[in-house]
């Protein structure tokens, strides 16, 4: 029964634009009807009917000709905020979210909201590439962490200007982007194998999410079926950079260094 009532308080609120912003407009001070009527654009009436709907519910109790919400409505309004933010959110990052747990990457939830998103779109198809290229060349002469499944050229050139500015570099990819460099990319293969600042390790399973750790900075790349770079999350925040620094840990565990596979080629 309470959830039916739950449901029905939910539908009726969520059910219009104007009862919802009657209830902001109440939560934020005291308001007399013809206030609230300039106040969300709306006729007498319809405020008037929206204010005796929200009295039922016992969200809201006039006093003084005022209209003021009761604290179940301050609850009520909080919980709706809320739960906006959290569907606006789930809009903007489904997309990553969907990707990585279709690959079976557990990233946590708790990581969303407090990370930025980079999204590629028809408009800019090379968003996340610009973006990762910008975090490469900006980490001069620091610590590089990084997991792709594919190898494009803006990033060997990124890689390449950061240790040149003596960076350290550490690379994790699988075994179909050592045959694409070995094939297509020869001197930035050949600097893998020779730079003393470069450690490149091949996963014998295959990789279809990206990381990048620079600085204080964490990335977590989502690709498409087509190993295009969808959407890049990163942040600075502790829960996500340790997961990035623990998947990227247990990865390099189970790798292999680049000279042994290309040895064995």
């Amino acid at each position: 029964m309470t959830a039916e009532v739950g449901h029905d308080g939910a539908r009726y609120l969520a059910g219009s634009p104007v009862r919802v912003a009657i209830l902001r407009a109440l939560r934020e001070e005291p308001r007399r009807p013809a206030e609230l009527t300039d106040a969300v654009d709306a006729t007498r009436t319809t405020v008037q009917r929206i204010l005796a709907g929200f009295r039922e519910r016992d969200w809201v109790v006039k006093r003084d000709a005022n209209y003021r919400v009761t604290p179940t409505g301050e609850r009520v309004h909080d919980a709706y905020e809320t739960l906006l933010t959290e569907v606006e959110r789930g809009d903007r990052y489904g997309r990553f979210a969907e990707t990585v747990e279709r690959v079976g990457v557990d990233f946590p939830a708790a990581g969303i909201p407090d990370s930025d998103l980079t999204v590629a779109s028809d408009q800019n198809p090379l968003a996340v590439v610009d973006r990762l290229t910008e975090l490469l060349r900006e980490s001069r002469g620091g610590e590089i962490r990084a997991v792709s499944p594919v190898v494009l050229q803006q990033f060997n050139d990124a890689a390449a200007a950061a240790l040149d500015d003596g960076a350290n570099v550490e690379l994790i990819i699988d075994r179909d982007v050592v045959d694409a460099s070995v094939a297509e990319f020869g001197p930035a293969t050949d600097r893998a194998l020779e730079d003393d600042d470069a450690a490149v390790y091949v996963s014998a399973e295959p990789i279809e999410y990206g990381l990048v750790r620079c600085e204080d900075v964490a990335c977590v790349t989502a690709y498409d079926e087509r190993n295009n770079p969808r959407c890049v999350l990163e942040s600075t925040e502790e829960t996500v950079v340790d997961w990035v620094d623990d998947a990227f840990a247990s990865l390099r565990d189970d790798a292999t260094r680049l000279s042994s596979v290309v040895e064995r080629a």
